[in-house]
């Protein structure tokens, strides 16, 4: 065997993402309102690229400029992008609407209102500017403190951090932090500054003038109250039953999270990437233009700088620039196309929840759906990431529609929210406590195969106690009547 140099020829195959493809999967995953900044951001490197919002032909979201420069190079078609291998694209968007004999109608949408940017308007004032309010006024070392806390409140109203460090912090004796504390306990809402969930709740009963004795060990023994003990509560409290009932009832009025009220509005619900109406029998699936924004290649102004003089250096970019521009409007119309064929399947198969809710729902998988379409699963996962749906149910990510699911009478399968949507509505409408074979029972009359320890995890994930558990809130729940 020669240990000499030498030179070898090795075939081998790769697969290699250009730039331009890298740049299409990107974009594929990108909600609605992430591309409009993605766009913008090429706008301001491209002149030949415009940004625009308004009417557009159906079915697509970006358009080309074709009046001016015959000879410059037409956009690459999807086959001529096959045929260089870059079939990761899944570039077969043809025929992205469904059969005409389909109850289901693809279109692009026509938004009449761009995105409201008043609903980013701040909220209300929150706790902390509240109780400083409240604060103004009162001076000296315990209003320091009183300042400190109401800093370290949680959004609940809590304080977690120990006092003594409050006081190190401040520069203030522990003494004047504990002042500092009953400060902010004496201000509204009632309970704020509470350690603990006793103490939240013993603050509101003193501010209602209810905090006797009776009442302060009822406070003192919550678990036994969260466990039903009704009969030791008694002992304890050395009341009779109506007067345990009237405490209870004066408990459950109180609020154990009183700065909650204050906390700032919940997120801006996300805006949706797809909008599915009802239309005749069927559905019509449409793009959501109202946060879309469309793409102008101005070949215009590509042929008034192309026909000036320039240098090589100067043809040469604006060649960059041009090929640029077509392929970004190519990825947006394709990645249109592929959303919208893909949502299509989703409602195709779950047609079931869009006419009748969660109870119809049907397991389904991104294989299912990439099979359906003829695409690759990655394809279909990237699709499905940070989209959201519209309909007359309410707002979903796609990716809420794949569900795993459950044996079925039907042969179909179900999906686990329509297993818990059934078993919430039985336990819901009992009259008599429902034990978990029971429920067995009767999901099985509804055509729901399964076994009682799945029954008790489904009921377990949805928050429901055991039968004992119901049987004895029902049982504090007729003593506090």
């Amino acid at each position: 065997m020669s240990l000499a140099p030498g030179l070898y020829l090795r075939a081998s195959q790769s697969l290699v993402l250009t730039p331009q493809l890298q740049q299409a999967i990107k974009l594929l995953q990108l909600s609605n309102l992430e591309i409009e900044a993605a766009i913008a951001e090429e706008v301001a490197k491209n002149p030949l690229l415009e940004m625009s919002r308004g009417e557009g032909e159906a079915g697509l979201i970006v358009r080309e400029d074709r009046e001016v420069g015959e000879d410059a190079p037409d956009p690459q078609g999807a086959d001529e992008l096959t045929a260089r291998g870059e079939e990761a694209l899944d570039s077969d968007w043809q025929d992205a609407a469904l059969d005409s004999d389909s109850s289901y109608e693809v279109s692009g949408g026509s938004g009449d209102e761009a995105f409201d940017f008043d609903r980013l308007a701040a909220c209300e004032s929150g706790l902390c500017e509240h109780l400083m309010e409240q604060l103004s006024g009162h001076g000296g070392a315990p209003a320091r403190a009183a300042a400190a806390i109401i800093h370290e409140l949680e959004a609940t109203g809590y304080l977690a951090t120990p006092l003594a460090d409050i006081a190190e912090g401040a520069a203030v004796t522990l003494k004047d932090a504990e002042a500092g504390l009953r400060l902010v306990q004496s201000f509204d809402p009632p309970g704020v500054g509470a350690r603990d969930l006793s103490e939240c709740l013993a603050l509101q009963a003193r501010a209602a003038d209810r905090h006797d004795p009776a009442m302060a060990r009822l406070i003192d023994n919550l678990d036994l109250l969260a466990r039903g003990q009704m009969t030791a509560l008694k002992r304890i409290c050395g009341v009779d039953d109506e007067d345990l009932s009237d405490m209870v009832r004066e408990l459950r009025a109180y609020d154990p999270k009183p700065g909650c009220r204050f906390a700032a509005e919940p997120e801006n619900a996300p805006e949706p990437d797809v909008i599915v109406r009802r239309v005749g029998g069927g559905f019509a699936i449409e793009l959501n233009a109202a946060t879309l924004p469309r793409v102008l290649v101005n070949r215009r102004y590509y042929a008034e700088l192309k026909s000036g003089p320039q240098s090589k250096e100067s043809r040469a970019w604006l060649g960059e620039c041009l090929q640029s521009a077509n392929w970004l409007a190519r990825a947006l119309d394709q990645r249109a196309r592929t959303i919208v064929k893909v949502a299509s399947e989703i409602v195709k198969h779950q047609d079931g929840f869009f006419r009748q809710g969660v109870s119809a729902l049907r397991p389904l998988t991104l294989g299912k759906v990439a099979e359906a379409i003829a695409m690759h699963e990655s394809t279909v996962s990237r699709v499905t990431s940070n989209k959201y749906l519209l309909c007359d149910r309410g707002l979903y990510e796609l990716k809420w529609f794949f569900r795993s699911g459950v044996a079925a009478d039907d042969g179909a399968g179900a999906s686990a929210e329509a297993v818990k949507s059934a078993i919430g509505k039985l336990i819901g409408a009992e009259a008599d406590i429902l034990s978990d074979d029971t429920l067995v029972e009767l999901l099985k009359a509804q055509g729901f195969d399964l076994a009682r320890r799945t029954v008790a995890k489904y009921r377990e994930a949805m928050g429901i106690g055991s039968s004992i558990q119901r049987r004895r809130k029902r049982a504090m729940g007729g003593k506090a009547a």
